[in-house]
C-alpha cells in the first residue's frame, strides 16, 4: 500500500511537471497546418485514468493555474481577459473576477474527472456481449470523425475541394473507421476504444466549458476583443467548436489511446485496481 501511493505521488507529480512544460513551451501545440492543436490537456486526461477523478481534478486546477498566469503574465491575444481574473477586473469589474475563474479553473478541473467516468461508462457498454451497445459506441465514433476530416479538409482546402469532395472523404474515412472497429469487436478487442472515448471527453470538456462560459458570460465583451458584431459571436463560437475543438478532441483520442496502452503496461488503470491478476491473463491488446 504504501509503495501504491509512493508511485502515484511520483505520477502525480511527473503529470504536473508535463503540465507545467507543456504550458510554458510550444510543446503543449502540435502544428497542423491550419491550426496549432492544444495538448496541454492530455496529462490531465491520462490522470484522471491511471490516478483517479481527485488527483486528475489537481491536475486540471495546475492546467487552468497556467493558464491563468501565462494569459495574465503575457497575454497573447486580445481576449486573454476571459482567462485571467487580473485583467478581467479591468474590463468587467469586480464580476469579472469571478467569471474569469470560472472559465479559467471549472473547465480544466472537470478535465481530469469526467474522462474517468466516461472510460467506466464505455468500457461497460462495450463489455462481454453486448452487441448493440458496442455498435452505438462505434457509430459514435466514426461519426465525429466524419466531421473532424471534413471540417480539416474544408479549413485546409477551401478553394481547392468543395463541400460535397470534403463530406464524400469524410464518409469514406468514417466508414473504414467503422469497419475497422467492427472487425475489432468481432475479435473482443474493441474495449480499447474506451481509452478513444476518455480523450475525446475530456477535449470536448474543455472546449465545450470554456466557450459556453464565454458566450454566457462575456457575450459583449469577447465581442469588442475580437472586433465582431455582438449577434456574431455565437457564430465564432461555434466554429471554434466545430473545428478546433473537433480536431483537438479526435487528436487526443489518439495520443491517449497510444499512450494509455503504453503506460497500462507497467500501472493498471485506476478503475482496475485489484483486476491485475484477471488483466495479466489478457492479451495486451484488451488490457483496458
Amino acid at each position: 500500500m504504501k509503495n501504491e501511493k509512493t508511485y502515484e505521488l511520483v505520477l502525480t507529480a511527473l503529470f504536473t511537471a508535463i503540465i507545467v512544460i507543456m504550458a510554458f513551451t510550444p510543446l503543449g501545440y502540435i502544428p497542423l497546418v491550419v491550426i496549432n492543436a492544444t495538448i496541454i490537456h492530455i496529462p490531465v486526461i491520462l490522470g484522471a485514468l491511471f490516478l483517479g477523478p481527485k488527483k486528475g481534478a489537481f491536475l486540471g486546477f495546475t492546467f487552468g493555474l497556467t493558464s491563468f498566469i501565462n494569459n495574465t503574465i503575457n497575454p497573447a491575444t486580445a481576449s486573454a481577459f476571459v482567462f485571467s481574473p487580473v485583467l478581467a477586473y479591468r474590463v468587467a469589474g469586480v464580476s469579472g473576477i469571478f467569471r474569469s475563474l470560472y472559465i479559467c479553473f471549472v473547465p480544466r478541473i472537470l478535465v481530469g474527472v469526467v474522462p474517468y467516468f466516461v472510460w467506466l461508462l464505455i468500457r461497460r457498454i462495450v463489455k462481454g456481449d453486448n452487441k448493440a451497445g458496442k455498435i452505438v459506441v462505434d457509430v459514435v465514433a466514426s461519426v465525429i470523425l466524419f466531421f473532424s476530416v471534413r471540417a480539416f479538409l474544408m479549413r485546409l482546402f477551401p478553394e481547392a475541394l468543395s463541400a460535397v469532395v470534403c463530406t464524400v472523404i469524410g464518409l469514406v474515412v468514417g466508414a473504414a473507421l467503422m469497419a475497422a472497429l467492427t472487425a475489432g469487436g468481432m475479435k473482443k478487442a474493441s474495449a480499447n476504444i474506451a481509452l478513444s472515448y476518455a480523450g475525446l471527453a475530456g477535449a470536448f470538456t474543455n472546449t465545450l466549458f470554456v466557450m459556453s462560459g464565454i458566450f454566457i458570460l462575456y457575450k459583449d465583451a469577447y465581442a469588442n476583443a475580437m472586433g465582431v458584431a455582438g449577434d456574431a459571436v455565437l457564430d465564432v463560437i461555434m466554429g471554434v467548436v466545430a473545428f478546433n475543438g473537433v480536431v483537438e478532441a479526435v487528436v487526443a483520442a489518439i495520443i491517449v489511446t497510444g499512450v494509455g496502452l503504453a503506460l497500462v503496461r507497467v500501472k493498471p488503470l485506476y478503475a482496475n485496481k485489484g483486476h491485475e491478476a484477471e488483466d495479466a491473463a489478457l492479451p495486451a491488446a484488451r488490457k483496458v
